[in-house]
């Protein structure tokens, strides 16, 4: 399985691609609400293929130069129980120590919320609704272990 972080065309494209697939076409998020201003030609991505196909995705992104803010995660159903979220997120809090990061928040659909808790996320916040889907925000702290 081939792997890349980075904010090329292609990059972002594959990105783009699964999470249309995941999130628009299976969850019937809008695709405005999908695709948002976050979305920029500098934004990283980290996606892994199989072969031609992307598989699995995440937007890298920071709240502040201490706090990691992965977002927009997603595996292809076919590739699904296979540990590629957990390894997704393993990379990107390794890069973010690699940057300084300290800590990571993010927002979690409760439907997954027991893959967060396994990654060592915990709930810091009441549920709320973001883009139509029950949510909540979970913080884990990052070091050199992770």
């Amino acid at each position: 399985m081939r792997e890349y972080l980075d904010a090329t065309p292609a990059v972002q494209a594959a990105a783009f691609y699964l999470r249309y697939q995941v999130f628009v076409l299976e969850q019937k998020i809008a695709p405005e609400l999908e695709f948002d201003t976050l979305d920029t030609p500098d934004r990283q991505y980290l996606v892994f293929f199989e072969g031609d196909l992307p598989v699995a995705t995440v937007r890298y992104q920071k709240l502040d130069s201490r706090t990691l803010n992965p977002d927009r995660l997603c595996v292809h159903p076919k590739f699904r129980g296979q540990g590629l979220g957990q390894k997704l997120l393993a990379k990107i809090e390794q890069q973010a120590v690699f940057e300084g990061c300290s800590q990571s928040v993010l927002s979690a659909e409760l439907d997954a919320l027991g893959f967060y808790q396994r990654c060592a996320y915990q709930v810091v916040s009441d549920v709320f609704e973001e883009d139509g889907i029950p949510c909540v925000k979970m913080q884990k702290e990052l070091g050199p272990a992770n």
